[in-house]
């Protein structure tokens, strides 16, 4: 069960808003964490007991640590810290590390990945740095806790929430009916971001990406490699942007996780934009840790390729990952060394060339199966060359007058076309006009996104491996 499955938008969603907005405050919590489960569940009942052994550990490891000192607590710590990782590290990666060690027949005994194990596990990593470093007291709570860690607008997919930012609201927290409506406004932006746009171009990129290597021609790859881009930034804002608009409506602020970076000038200010909160994650927990920028040049060019490298392994259980984690690090590297300084003085339409094409490189080693199939795409895009069953598998099977729609319209909307919209005619309308057509464009798009989720047949849920 997702956002964009009829069961959620259907009947979860329903019954969970009515539950929780019948029940006096006291109970409210308690709802929601009791809904929250039984989402998680949905996906596999058995991790549901992952998700109540993250509660568990961390909750005594808040605890521990409010009571112990000096040694104690910081053996308190590392324990809980490293609790959290060798479960990440289980789940995630000993598949990985069975097949690059040879172990092909312990590869049948390795667990399946729970659903969003990185994103709760993160959550639950703050919560203890940032509980050690004096941030904010305990939570005695465990109801409370409980409820931080497997919250479900942010449970499966992001934002990745910092306890800070929502304790307050744990505790105190209220709806009124602009929070509703415009949380219910964001969650149908997202919806249709999904539903009209990700969904369609994610199709188009699937089937290129599912092509034999030799049969790819420069414009095939070009069009697999743009959709996916569209693709990622359009599932994955989609999903922040209900994650948001849900947690507004129950009464939470969470974090903005998408600031158009496709309108970047370079790769450094492209990460500045994009998943911002996974950036200030590695920011906060392990690049200042390691000396950031206030050390030497050298020890600061290792620190970023660390950070990137470290981001690479948190997105999946892949060397295409960990190479994509090194590229972004190298390129982070070069404009520091000077390559941003050159890039400042070149014309802004060349920086954005610059950072469109490091982007789809990166993206199409970060979609690539193997190494081999992102070869075969570079070389197809670059290079020119066409592979000998291209002819077999044109571009017209997969673009169309739609496709070509829906990738105008993802390029229009990825570089900030409906702020820029609402800023130009907010000033020649008035209140009512505009209440009508905010009306109007959330009707719209609720509709459109209903009608696409009952008919469409392809609505993958693509952070599976995150």
């Amino acid at each position: 069960m997702v956002f964009s499955s009829p069961v959620f938008l259907f009947l979860f969603l329903p019954l969970t808003l009515g539950a929780y907005f019948v029940s006096p405050m006291a109970i409210r919590n308690l709802i929601l964490l009791g809904m929250s489960l039984l989402f998680y569940a949905w996906q596999d009942e058995l991790y549901v007991l992952i998700l109540l052994g993250s509660i568990v550990l961390n909750y005594g490891t808040g605890l521990a640590l409010s009571v112990t000192r000096g040694g104690w607590q910081q053996a308190v710590f590392w324990f809980g810290i490293s609790a959290n990782l060798l479960v990440l590290g289980y789940y995630k990666y000993i598949g990985f590390i069975f097949e690059n060690l040879g172990f092909t027949k312990a590869l049948d005994a390795a667990p399946l990945l729970p659903i969003g194990i990185s994103f709760f596990t993160f959550q639950a990593l703050s919560y203890l740095i940032d509980l050690r470093s004096g941030r904010f007291e305990v939570q005695r709570n465990p109801l409370k806790l409980a409820l931080y860690i497997a919250l479900f607008p942010q449970l499966i997919a992001g934002p990745i929430v910092r306890y800070a930012e929502i304790d307050i609201a744990l505790t105190e927290r209220w709806t009124t009916r602009d929070d509703f409506s415009s949380g219910m406004r964001q969650f149908v932006r997202g919806l249709a971001k999904k539903t009209l746009i990700a969904d369609p171009l994610g199709l188009v990129a699937d089937q290129i990406f599912a092509l034999p290597l030799d049969a790819l021609s420069p414009e095939t790859a070009w069009l697999g490699a743009v959709s996916y881009a569209f693709q990622l930034y359009f599932d994955f804002s989609a999903y922040s942007d209900m994650a948001i608009g849900l947690g507004r409506i129950f009464g939470f602020s969470f974090p903005k996780n998408f600031d158009y970076p496709y309108t970047a000038q370079s790769v450094t200010e492209f990460w500045r934009r994009w998943h911002m909160t996974l950036s200030r994650w590695f920011r906060d927990y392990l690049y200042i840790p390691l000396g950031g920028s206030q050390v030497s040049a050298p020890r600061l060019y290792l620190n970023l390729w660390i950070v990137f490298l470290a981001t690479g392994i948190w997105h999946g259980a892949a060397w295409t990952f960990v190479a994509w984690g090194a590229f972004h690090g190298v390129l982070l590297i070069l404009e520091r060394i000077g390559l941003k300084t050159v890039l400042m003085r070149a014309p802004r339409a060349l920086r954005h060339v610059y950072l469109l094409l490091a982007v789809l490189v990166g993206w199409v080693l970060f979609r690539a199966e193997s190494f081999g199939q992102a070869k075969a795409f570079y070389c197809a895009m670059f290079l020119l060359e066409r592979g000998d069953a291209a002819e077999f598998y044109p571009m017209a099977r997969y673009f169309s007058g739609y496709v070509g729609i829906i990738l105008v319209t993802a390029a229009v909307f990825s570089v900030g076309a409906r702020p820029k919209m609402s800023d130009f005619l907010t000033p020649h309308m008035s209140g009512a006009a505009q209440g009508v057509l905010s009306a109007g464009t959330f009707w719209l798009l609720f509709v459109l996104s209903v009608v696409s989720v009952g008919a469409a047949s392809y609505s993958p849920f693509i952070y599976f491996r995150f």
